[in-house]
């Protein structure tokens, strides 16, 4: 049951989000047409959950750049 791959898939990675993207990236480049998209991901879940070589990293957050003080200048 693809569960169960997803769960032993995520042991390697911790990050559902990360998992998602990471399974989709590689479906998309190891797919072939004459397969079912299904078996296509069930083999990348299986292969990523004894092997993390798939697993892409998430880009460094980095906080926006700070909002100077709002002036407002009232008429007297």
């Amino acid at each position: 049951m693809r569960s169960d791959l997803v769960f032993r898939a995520e042991v390697t990675v911790e990050n559902r989000f990360l998992l998602a993207s990471s399974v989709m990236k590689v479906v998309r480049k190891f797919h072939v047409d004459s397969t079912r998209t299904e078996d296509t991901i069930n083999r990348v879940f299986t292969d990523l959950a004894g092997n993390p070589k798939y697993v892409c990293t998430l880009p460094e957050v980095v906080p926006p750049p700070p909002i100077d003080t709002l002036l407002i200048v009232t008429a007297a």
